[in-house]
């Protein structure tokens, strides 16, 4: 059964896929008016500038920026990849959107993002903790691909 905080902490990443598919819209939008990569940089400039913000407001027992900077070089080089694998992701999204509708980029997105997932779990990728992959979770997997035909079916 699930606890009371696993039922909160997926209901936040629900909140944050709805999310997904509400900014994947919206950068289509910018996208069409502006261009795609554009509106690729002008997203991800607001979002370092929301980010900056929570930064310096809501940062408790901060160090300040000094405090930050000492801990970089401890971070993995690879870790970094997240900046510009979200640009791609952002380009993706409002480039597919146009072309599929919202509800097609949007099972594709969650198809691939959920084989990708069980893929680093399954194999403890990234700094992950290995979590095997079982019969249940491919069950799952397959009535996910049999919902997408079926979503995707014209």
């Amino acid at each position: 059964m699930f606890s009371g905080e696993k039922i909160l902490f997926l209901l936040i990443a629900g909140v944050a896929g709805a999310l997904m598919a509400v900014q994947g819209t919206l950068n289509a939008l910018a996208g069409k008016i502006v261009g795609l990569i554009q509106a690729t940089f002008i997203v991800n400039l607001l979002g370092s500038v929301t980010a900056g913000l929570l930064l310096c407001f809501f940062n408790p027992g901060a160090t300040g920026f000094g405090g930050i900077l000492q801990k970089i070089p401890s971070v993995p080089l690879y870790a970094w990849l997240g900046g510009p694998i979200g640009v791609a992701i952002i380009y993706g999204v409002a480039v597919s959107i146009p072309r599929l509708g919202v509800g097609m980029a949007t099972t594709g997105i969650i198809t691939l993002q959920l084989l990708t997932a069980y893929a680093i779990d399954h194999f403890g990728l990234l700094g992950r903790e290995h979590l095997p992959f079982n019969w249940i979770k491919l069950t799952g997997i397959l009535l996910l691909a049999a919902g997408s035909y079926l979503l995707l079916k014209k």
